[in-house]
């Protein structure tokens, strides 16, 4: 059975249901990444941005001989935002190949062309079932990153401590657990901004929200947004000492989900600021101020683009290994729900 299903209102059983799904699919297509935890993962499903809408279905059991609820099978989420949908959908493995995936993204397809959208956009993990699923239904891979993992039982901290170190002259180092201070939120978006364009990112993720906006209050409405979900952002800013800008900046959050695994979002140093070692001294002393602030942690993922040489390399520097492809696929929302429609 498929039905809309609001995470706001599900009773607990219901999340917990969900949570064991969840868990089993990453246990079968991602046994090296940690089981998530309940904490705050009704507020994970539920909290976006401003502006932006996200609608839910799952696939239940039927009732047993007690009446009581079957167990949630399958869950999707469409998250509306700028012109396009973005889907998240996971199926429990002890039923795929059953047509429960098709059936809820027959619905999501649906609902997304009602809404006026054009295309849906999916995440999708190499060497997973899920890239023949999309496949077959006509999603095109539109953009590859790698996910590297960091574990921290390997770093040489000695090492890492003098990598935090090495930065020229006239820059200092600010950690800023929870986001940056108010004083600095406009010089923050302002570093933001001027980077846009570039390759210099490191780890982007459009289908959550996170301190990667480019204006001041959109920027205070994303560390909100974060900290609804049960998401704790650290961040270290270098800052140019004669004239206070923020030359360089990186981001980590801790999701009360997986708090033993950190996601790294954005790292990114201004034009005019780089090539004196500031995207090397930030991410070290980020991993050095972490060690004592979230003492559950026991590795760090993040996410690049595959030409983005320069991060790369700062990254297998600092210990972080290849671990997948994560890959951006793409469909035209009409074109996938009359295919669906057609399969029934």
């Amino acid at each position: 059975m498929v039905r809309e299903w609001d995470p706001r209102r599900a009773p607990s059983a219901e999340i917990g249901s969900l949570l064991d799904t969840l868990n089993a699919v990453l246990a079968a297509d991602l046994p090296a990444d940690p089981p998530w935890r309940d904490g705050s993962l009704r507020e994970y499903l539920a909290e976006v941005m401003p502006g932006e809408r996200r609608i839910s279905w799952v696939a239940q059991a039927v009732p047993g001989p007690d009446g009581q609820p079957g167990p949630i099978l399958g869950h999707i989420n469409v998250l509306l935002l700028g012109d396009i949908g973005v889907i998240d959908l996971l199926v429990h493995p002890s039923v795929r190949r059953h047509g429960v995936g098709r059936q809820l993204l027959q619905v999501a397809a649906h609902r997304t062309l009602q809404e006026g959208f054009q295309s849906i956009g999916v995440e999708v993990v190499g060497d997973t079932p899920a890239v023949d699923f999309y496949t077959s239904l006509g999603f095109v891979r539109e953009y590859v990153e790698t996910r590297s993992v960091l574990r921290l039982d390997r770093v040489d901290w000695t090492a890492l401590s003098g990598m935090a170190s090495g930065i020229s002259s006239g820059y200092r180092l600010e950690f800023c657990p929870g986001g940056p201070p108010d004083e600095l939120l406009d010089a923050y978006a302002r570093a933001k901004a001027e980077v846009r364009d570039t390759e210099n990112a490191d780890g982007e993720d459009d289908d959550d929200p996170r301190p990667s906006s480019y204006d001041p209050q959109r920027l205070r409405d994303s560390l909100d947004c974060l900290d609804r979900r049960g998401m704790k952002p650290y961040i270290v800013l270098a800052i140019h000492e004669r004239t206070r800008r923020v030359a360089g900046l990186t981001e980590v959050v801790v999701p009360a989900q997986h708090p033993t695994r950190a996601d790294q979002y954005d790292t990114i140093v201004s034009p005019d600021h780089r090539g004196y070692g500031i995207d090397r001294a930030i991410k070290a002393r980020m991993l050095l101020e972490l060690r004592s602030a979230e003492p559950e942690l026991t590795e760090v993922q993040t996410w690049n683009a595959q030409a983005n040489e320069a991060m790369l390399a700062v990254n297998a520097e600092l210990g972080f290994r290849p671990d997948r492809e994560w890959c951006e696929y793409g469909v035209d929302v009409a074109e996938l729900a009359h295919r669906l429609d057609a399969i029934g």
